[in-house]
């Protein structure tokens, strides 16, 4: 591309891409669907890549080459899209910032040659520069969502809220118990007792290794907390290594109700609830 005197950069740049357009543009797609090994299909990587080609030379047209301009807005928005897109298809951020860098690379021959225009190369090759590292940038934050929300989820999943009886609700809980998940048990349960009506609830913890003094002030705070709202509060399934920790902290329990396994924890609510408990003599021939 020579340059012709009076001619500013922009307007040369938006020649070669308008000019070239179709051509640059399908060799962008097979680079940038090369480089992600097949796992987007060319026809996709087109289309995602034909809206920022559009865009990209309309805001060229404005005459500015900043890439955090106004006048790239739109191309930073379908950046953005692309970048979401890739994080939550699990691609790395380098192979989200190619689909940018490639472009350069597809152009280079173009405008770096004896003949090209070395300007308009240095300054299209910094625009580009700019716009994938807004890719990463846009990927890293996806990313940290995805992460975010999928530990939620997880979190969600982990403290589930049970019904066990007419009045009766039960948590029971396995595996690491942090802070956070007590606050998590004690938003729970205690939402759980107002939609169900119930009032006596169960926190059986016998699949918890292990609790510290920061846990044990949290499942007290939620013991109270229930009692405030009316409703009684049982634990239920605390190991030897868990009791031994307690009394090791000086944590006072009170009167707080305390059951060797889920089953006594039921049994005593069930009770408390005015519900007769008898045993049935198995009938001749049952099995």
């Amino acid at each position: 591309m020579c340059p012709v005197p009076g001619e500013d950069v922009s307007s040369r740049l938006i020649a070669l891409l308008s000019v070239r357009g179709e051509d640059l543009g399908a060799e962008w797609a097979d680079r940038v669907t090369g480089s992600l090994g097949g796992r987007v299909s060319r026809a996709e990587v087109q289309r995602e890549l034909q809206e920022i080609y559009t865009a990209l030379v309309s805001a060229i047209g404005s005459g500015s080459l900043d890439g955090h301009s106004e006048a790239f807005g739109e191309v930073r928005a379908l950046l953005g899209e692309l970048s979401r897109n890739r994080a939550q298809q699990g691609f790395s951020p380098s192979e989200t910032a190619v689909s940018v860098f490639s472009l350069k690379e597809v152009l280079e021959p173009a405008i770096s040659g004896e003949d090209g225009d070395l300007q308009a190369y240095l300054k299209f090759s910094r625009l580009l520069d700019t716009l994938g590292l807004f890719t990463v940038e846009t990927y890293t934050r996806a990313r940290e969502e995805l992460i975010s929300a999928q530990a939620e989820q997880l979190l969600e999943l982990s403290t589930p809220v049970v019904k066990l009886w007419d009045g009766v609700i039960g948590v029971p809980l396995v595996g690491t118990l942090d802070s956070a998940r007590t606050m998590v048990v004690m938003e729970k349960m205690l939402q759980a007792l107002i939609d169900t009506g119930s009032e006596q609830a169960i926190i059986d913890i016998t699949g918890v290794p292990a609790v510290d003094t920061e846990v044990a002030q949290h499942l007290l705070k939620t013991v109270v907390a229930a009692r405030l709202m009316g409703a009684e509060c049982t634990i239920s399934g605390i190991r030897p290594q868990i009791a031994q920790t307690i009394v090791a902290l000086g944590i006072d329990f009170g009167d707080i109700v305390t059951k060797a396994t889920l089953a006594d924890a039921l049994r005593h609510a069930l009770r408390r609830s005015g519900v007769a408990l008898s045993r049935t003599a198995p009938q001749a021939g049952a099995l």
